[in-house]
């Protein structure tokens, strides 16, 4: 389990830029696609509170051991996060991934997330709305190799989704 975080995760709030809200989207969806638990635990504060679906977890080891079930059962995850918002302390992103079932049927999850930083850039508040839809291997979009989406791969609004 995780123990000891960074103090600081920049860019910190207030996100008064684009860039610098972009800037933690971006970060926060590399981590995420490293389906590292520890790591992309360590992005949130001890006590952070999230709703996933209809799931409520409450900090950072709970945390990890959710990522730990997701990615034991959503295979070849792969995911793209876009900003929506960001005013002060708060981020609004939209998102899509791709992953399998065992069984072999893929699914896109489309989902929107409210997030909510303390002073030193961890997420203290993640509430996520999440939907999924079964598709066919051949509707795939998200191609590259297991890990960090590429820079020069389409992000959400150039794929239409």
């Amino acid at each position: 389990m995780t123990i000891n975080a960074p103090q600081q995760r920049p860019p910190l709030p207030p996100f008064h830029t684009v860039e610098d809200a972009a800037k933690k989207v971006r970060l926060a969806e590399d981590a995420w696609n490293s389906r590292d638990p520890a790591r992309v635990a360590l992005r949130y504060t001890p006590d952070s509170r999230w709703r996933n679906r209809a799931q409520f977890v409450t900090g950072r080891e709970a945390i990890e051991v959710f990522l730990v079930r997701k990615w034991a059962r959503e295979l070849d995850y792969r995911l793209i996060k876009e900003l929506w918002a960001s005013p002060d302390n708060r981020i609004a992103v939209r998102f899509a991934y791709e992953w399998r079932e065992d069984s072999g049927q893929w699914f896109r999850s489309y989902g929107n997330e409210n997030w909510e930083f303390d002073a030193d850039g961890l997420m203290q508040r993640r509430i996520a709305s999440i939907n999924d839809l079964p598709i066919a291997a051949s509707d795939r979009r998200f191609h590259w190799p297991l890990g960090r989406r590429p820079d020069d791969h389409p992000g959400l609004t150039e794929l239409d989704l």
